[in-house]
């Protein structure tokens, strides 16, 4: 990002560029918007700014870390978005968030994958024998 001193026009260009804006981005730049550069700044040499890595590797990898860590479903699908507009497949989308599942257990990974489902329309198989719902908030049988 260019060196912007208001921030109406950073958060402007953030979108432009990044194609995404979180919330904390919109209210840092009102409340704190030094501290923002400034994390903008490490954000754009670590994941941003063209290195080694490409933009979609990069975009796996940041997805199968927020999953790791649990973040915001809004947040994990700000991203999941974000690479399906560079060209990666809802496929590999998952094939990456499947990493989490040995790595992290059930509990994160299932936090990515639903993430995941709402932002490719992805359904599943309903049981056609009686059985609990398990997961879903539902109570009874099927």
């Amino acid at each position: 990002m260019t060196a912007v001193q208001d921030p109406q026009r950073y958060i402007d260009d953030m979108a432009r560029e990044r194609g995404y804006v979180l919330d904390y981005h919109k209210v840092m730049a009102k409340q704190d918007f030094s501290v923002l550069q400034a994390a903008n700044g490490l954000v754009g040499a670590a994941y941003l700014d063209q290195r080694a890595l490409d933009r979609k590797t990069k975009e796996l990898i940041f997805i199968v870390s927020l999953t790791v860590m649990r973040a915001a479903k809004g947040h994990i699908q700000s991203h999941i978005k974000v690479a399906l507009d560079l060209g990666v497949t809802a496929r590999e989308i998952l094939e990456a968030i499947e990493i989490s599942l040995p790595e992290a257990g059930v509990v994160a990974f299932q936090a990515g994958f639903e993430a995941w489902c709402e932002v490719v329309g992805a359904d599943g198989l309903e049981p056609t024998v009686e059985a609990f719902h398990a997961g879903d908030g539902k109570a009874g049988r099927s």
